[in-house]
């Protein structure tokens, strides 16, 4: 570096310290601070560059941390951890059907103390997007909207319908005034700041036609009459009414948004997709730090003014709260994963970039954008102002496969492939959206050494036939209307007479039950026999269920156990879906027997949920056996298990079972579903959250109701944490030569002669007991599973543990001159990496 350019770094690095502390997470004095600052807020208004926030211009870098999702022990650490993140915004639905499971009765308790999750974000610091919908969708089960509602006379969801309206102002007024109440809004020194109205309307605003363009502009007509004095959203609602601004919702914002719908408002992104839920049957769905990053720099470059990561921690679908065919597991792939812990290197990865762009903050939101375009794939975005000096860049390398090496004002940058440098004086580098040089981590599961002395004792649900449930209706019932929401199960019963005439010749082919529903499941049992189970998908929810059956001279019993996993969360007119068996036909007898009018029983819900068999009372109702291998279909199993040691978070993972719903200590934690196998041909979901505050001290009652054959004996309960962590860095890389790289939440220069440095780093209060896995060479894998290559120094492994055992943190440098080479380099002229695997503990 020349004297010139150091004076000149250094510099910047003075003018520009306050932001990088108040982007760094930090001490106690620093989170009164800003708590301090979130109190003084008096009002929230915009103009086609941004907002303003008491007056002030902001860069703001969100999360969506949804409360119904975790525990209240768990916020705190949520939120600190998203604040330490870089986060300045925490993003929220209100979850209607929560709320308001029945009507005029409310629930802001446990998980659902809306006011003390929002409250404990402002004592974090940070301010609150809090989205009213009441419409959420969000992969929430009937979109956040209560069953209740479907009932209502004349009812018809989202569109510009008197009883919808009213019962939709209603509670949005309800949530409005208790934030009011509570002072939690910015003009009354709250942390909110800014509130979305409906949600996504545009995808099913076509549906509904002229009633549907009246419906957008009564909905942000009724919440701007509520006069909170923030600015409203509606996200993907390109025609948004003056004053409520338009936001984008996808993956890439910067490229795919046309804007606002007017040139006053800024442009603000209101879910950047850090991945994507799972339903029951899919692979596993990822994105890269990387390309988030990337898009992140890329919205900032042009104009953005507010990011939210949809999620920055998904958590976990608890009880039946899950949308149609959704896992409990809720956007694990996000930077905290469904255990609050951090994913790294997303998570500091984000970190950095947020740094970086708050570097900019200055040029960003006063200076003049430009741009220089270089060709189709390379370009320079410039904000400038004269006044200052203040000059901030944005190099961008859009080609997807070849890294480039651009010259800008008399300098040459090398970009790797699709990636942005940020440059917050135009001269120097501080961040590269694709240069990783954060730590990675690796997720374990460990099988918990006192939990899992399991005694297992099994309850077989009775099953209900014609006798018990006679008919009353011609047809089997729509499956919704008939469970309401009040349990996933439903019973459907008929009876009728076969003789001899009736049946297949001497011989031939067992004849089939056969039943066209619109699911989610069945499982059939003819004569008390139990013939089958069946499902639909997420895609594709109708299914036809065909199994052989044992019918008899007589009277036959015909018994139908259909399942709801989760009710519909999205599309127009919810209100008209149906779920349930349809057409029911015989085939193979010697007339085809058609059941689908021959009168139906029906029950709604199972004995053991009557009985509430999953709590400690109700499990003495029932008389338990003891476990001798599968059970039959439709059988609650039993046990107790000791707390797990630790404080880590806690897992149960369900190897062996197949379908059905998990309580701990009369908890649910969700929906199970094994047996449902992704392409992959392994369960979409093997382990399912336990949270802490579930457990008791010392013994925990655990009980499982299982819709499929199978055992228990091989469920674990396991611990969960990331304690393998690892670094893979590559000498000299062109990418960070005389640009800042962050460690430890700190930039620092980087220059050809100190060369880039391996950074390690343990969880508070955990130190590096082994190093797993060390190579300076060509190693391959990821954390958790690398492998050695053709090149391997024989030192590595000494060097790193020198460095890094007994220490919280460790760096080690990247370069050939702080390894041993015995025996010489074998291969002088591979650029090598350091490839580390680092194992913490207490």
């Amino acid at each position: 570096m020349t004297r010139l350019r150091t004076i000149a770094f250094l510099s910047i690095l003075l003018v520009l310290l306050p932001a990088i502390v108040a982007a760094k997470g930090g001490n106690a004095g620093k989170g009164k601070a800003q708590h301090n600052r979130v109190a003084n807020i008096h009002n929230v208004t915009y103009d086609g560059k941004s907002l303003f926030v008491n007056g002030r211009r902001e860069l703001l870098f969100s999360g969506s941390i949804h409360y119904t999702r975790s525990t209240p022990d768990m916020w705190p650490v949520i939120l600190e951890r998203a604040r330490h993140g870089g986060l300045n915004v925490i993003q929220t639905y209100v979850f209607w059907n929560a709320h308001e499971p029945e009507e005029g009765k409310f629930n802001f308790e446990g998980n659902c103390d809306l006011v003390k999750f929002i409250k404990l974000v402002q004592e974090k610091g940070m301010y609150v997007t809090l989205r009213v919908g009441p419409f959420i969708q969000a992969e929430w089960n009937h979109g956040g909207l209560p069953y209740w509602l479907r009932e209502v006379k004349g009812m018809v969801f989202r569109t510009d319908n008197e009883p919808y309206k009213k019962h939709m102002q209603a509670f949005v007024g309800k949530v409005i005034q208790m934030m009011k109440d509570e002072k939690l809004f910015a003009p009354q020194g709250g942390p909110i700041i800014l509130a979305q109205i409906e949600n996504e309307y545009n995808h099913v605003q076509r549906a509904y036609k002229e009633f549907g363009k009246r419906y957008v502009q009564w909905a942000a007509n009724m919440a701007v009459a509520f006069d909170v004095g923030v600015p409203w959203i509606m996200c993907k609602q390109t025609d948004a009414p003056d004053p409520v601004i338009n936001a984008c919702n996808g993956r890439h914002c910067g490229d795919t948004f046309t804007g606002p719908n007017k040139p006053y408002k800024p442009a603000l992104w209101t879910e950047n997709w850090t991945a994507q839920y799972r339903s029951f049957g899919d692979s596993i769905s990822k994105r890269s730090a990387e390309d988030l990053a990337f898009s992140v720099a890329r919205f900032f470059s042009k104009n953005g003014n507010l990011v939210n990561y949809y999620m920055y921690h998904g958590g976990t679908n608890f009880g039946r709260t899950s949308s149609a065919f959704t896992t409990t597991q809720y956007y694990d792939q996000a930077p905290l994963d469904e255990y609050g812990l951090e994913r790294e290197p997303k998570w500091s990865h984000l970190r950095d970039a947020h740094k970086a762009m708050l570097l900019c903050r200055k040029a960003i939101l006063g200076g003049v954008p430009t741009v220089e375009k270089i060709n189709a794939f390379h370009e320079v975005r410039l904000f400038e102002k004269k006044e200052g000096n203040i000059c901030a860049a944005f190099i961008t390398n859009n080609h997807t496969t070849q890294a480039a090496t651009i010259s800008f004002r008399g300098s040459n940058y090398f970009l790797p492939a699709h990636s942005i440098s940020v440059l917050p004086d135009c001269k120097t580098v501080v961040f590269n959206t694709q240069s990783i040089v954060s730590q990675h981590n690796s997720r374990n599961f460990v099988k918990s050494a006192v939990a899992n002395n399991f005694k297992w004792e099994v309850f077989s649900e009775p099953i209900v036939n014609a006798k018990k449930v006679p008919p009353t209706e011609l047809k089997p019932v729509e499956l919704y209307t008939m469970l309401k929401d009040t349990s996933d199960y439903g019973w459907f019963t008929t009876s009728f007479n076969l003789t001899q005439a009736d049946m297949p010749n001497k011989g031939g082919a067992t004849p089939v039950l056969s039943i066209e529903t619109l699911g989610h499941t069945l499982s059939a049992f003819v004569n008390g026999q139990y013939i089958g189970f069946g499902h639909g998908s997420h895609e594709k929810k109708s299914f036809l269920f065909e199994k052989p059956a044992n019918f008899k001279v007589g009277t036959n019993y015909v018994s139908l156990l259909a399942t709801t996993v989760g009710l519909p969360d999205s599309g127009s007119y919810m209100e008209a879906r149906s779920a349930g068996p349809d057409t029911i036909f015989i085939i193979g007898l010697a007339r085809t027997i058609d059941l689908s009018n021959n009168g139906w029983g029906h029950k709604v819900g199972l004995k053991g949920e009557e009985l509430r068999v999953f709590t400690e009372e109700g499990s003495k109702n029932v008389k338990w056996t003891p476990v001798a291998g599968p059970a039959r279909p439709v059988s609650w199993f039993k046990t107790r298990f000791a707390t797990p040691e630790g404080k880590s978070p806690v897992a149960i993972r369900m190897t062996g079972m197949g379908k059905g719903m998990i309580w701990v200590n009369g908890k649910s934690i969700g929906r199970h579903w094994m047996s449902f196998l992704s392409p992959l041909g392994i369960p979409t979901q093997s382990e399912y959250h336990i949270p802490r505050s579930y457990l008791n001290a010392k013994d925990n009652l655990l009980v499982i109701l299982e819709d499929e054959k199978a055992s228990p004996e091989n469920i674990e309960i396991m611990n969960v944490d990331r304690d393998t962590i690892c670094s893979n860095i590559r000498e000299n890389d062109p990418a960070n030569v005389n640009s800042w790289v962050s460690r430890h939440g700190q930039f620092r220069a980087v220059t050809k002669t100190s060369g880039p440095q391996a950074s390690l780093k343990c969880a508070t209060g955990k130190k590096i007991v082994a190093i797993e896995f060390a190579s300076f060479g060509n190693p391959s894998g990821v954390c958790g599973m690398f492998n050695l290559g053709t090149c391997n120094d024989a030192s590595a492994k000494s060097v790193v543990e020198k460095e890094c055992l007994g220490k919280e943190a460790c760096l080690v440098a990247v370069n050939r001159a702080n390894f041993n080479m015995k025996g010489g380099d074998a291969c002088p002229d591979l650029v090598k990496n350091l490839a580390i695997q680092a194992k913490c503990s207490y």
